[in-house]
């Protein structure tokens, strides 16, 4: 049986980087970058003015003049003007060029206007290049300002905008089924008999990908015969980018999963990792190289899964950098098995320092899927003891 990390390197030595598609720089955010930005003009391309108030010369003011007369008015968008004389000044709005032959700006704070002249007062402190934003001061032309692999905000998008990226090279979206199996689930909206449950873990998954910047997302639900599964998982295997299954992939008589993907030529690269929950994760690639997750069928499983497989190898295809670990300290101590990988969910709140600290939040059983709604995510917790002790820093990994 595979240990978690050992797990965690197949999977991602599996995947592949999606192709890059070209996209409208209005349809951007969400994406994943895979070119990089370059400033094609100083940033920002001119001195730019930024408070209102009066541009003048500097060595007028050094110099004791106090009184400049107002040689115009200079908007932003407009042409710059120019200073002429020594003891003029142009009323300046932010966002203007600063006008030629100026170099500092009084604001209107430290300025009387009267018939065409200001007076600054004797307590005003002006110096060169106050109240200017320099030309390249931000970046120079030529400069890199978004690397490639980003997942493009409002920022990186306002930086596109400013460098004329009308459209973008990013990361296909990939089509995502997520497969529930077993006779005893309905539909939410169907009637529930005393021997039946309700389907939530497709729900749970598709919303937790959602979450995670994953919009194209599927369900289906395959039930316990044979050759249901045979002609239908062929179908989704085939047309589906990435395939997630909940359940069916244990030992018992009617788990036919590992069998039928098998004669669809699914390679299966592993089953069985040393954790709890989540012992029985499969893991395999179709002929076209399409990875195919099947998780546990217990939701707490499944959901902690897709958080500690699936998504890191999203984050991989999308040609994305991991993630760095977080960390956190634990408040009780926790008792494991010595063999297994814990996966604990916990609650985080911040300690005097600043530091994430987690409250350990055992569920009843892998099955309790409201018991994660009060916590935060989840603490891993490596194999090969016995106990670990309160105080002690363990990764933690937070929901989406």
């Amino acid at each position: 049986m595979l240990s978690v990390d050992e797990a965690e390197k197949q999977v991602l030595a599996a995947v592949l980087i999606l192709p890059a598609e070209d996209c409208p720089l209005i349809n951007a955010h969400g994406r994943v970058l895979r070119q990089t930005l370059m400033a094609d003009r100083d940033l920002p391309p001119f001195d730019r003015v930024a408070m209102d108030g009066y541009a003048l010369r500097c060595r007028a003011w050094q110099a004791g003049t106090r009184r400049f007369r107002v040689a115009g008015v200079q908007a932003a968008g407009t042409i710059p003007l120019s200073l002429s004389e020594e003891d003029a000044c142009i009323e300046v709005m932010t966002g203007a060029v600063l006008p030629v032959g100026a170099d500092g700006v009084a604001p209107y704070e430290d300025v009387t206007r009267e018939n065409g002249f200001i007076q600054i007062a004797s307590t005003a402190k002006l110096t060169v290049g106050q109240a200017i934003h320099r030309q390249g001061s931000d970046h120079p032309g030529g400069a890199m300002v978004v690397p490639p692999g980003v997942r493009l905000t409002g920022r990186e998008i306002a930086v596109a905008a400013a460098c004329g990226y009308a459209h973008l090279a990013v990361t296909m979206q990939p089509k995502i089924a997520v497969v529930t199996t077993g006779d005893e689930l309905v539909e939410v909206s169907s009637p529930v008999a005393p021997h039946q449950i309700r389907r939530s873990n497709d729900f749970a998954l598709r919303a937790a990908l959602i979450a995670a910047g994953q919009p194209r997302v599927e369900r289906y639900h395959l039930h316990d015969m044979r050759h249901e599964i045979e002609h239908l998982l062929w179908h989704i295997v085939a047309e589906y980018d990435v395939v997630l299954i909940s359940g069916g992939v244990s030992k018992g008589k009617f788990d036919f999963l590992p069998r039928v993907l098998d004669e669809l030529r699914v390679k299966k690269l592993f089953q069985g990792v040393a954790q709890r929950p989540g012992k029985p994760f499969w893991f395999g690639l179709s002929p076209r190289h399409t990875p195919v997750f099947a998780l546990p069928g217990n939701p707490a499983s499944a959901y902690i899964c897709l958080h500690r497989y699936v998504l890191p190898a999203l984050t991989k295809m999308e040609g994305r950098s991991p993630a760095e670990l977080r960390f956190a300290i634990l408040m009780d101590a926790v008792t494991l098995r010595h063999d297994l990988t814990g996966f604990v969910p916990v609650r985080i709140t911040p300690g005097p320092r600043g530091e994430q600290l987690a409250q350990p939040t055992p569920l009843n059983t892998s099955g309790d899927f409201a018991g994660l709604t009060a916590t935060d995510g989840f603490v891993e917790l490596p194999a090969g003891r016995d106990e670990v002790s309160a105080g002690t820093a363990v990764g933690f990994w937070p929901w989406v």
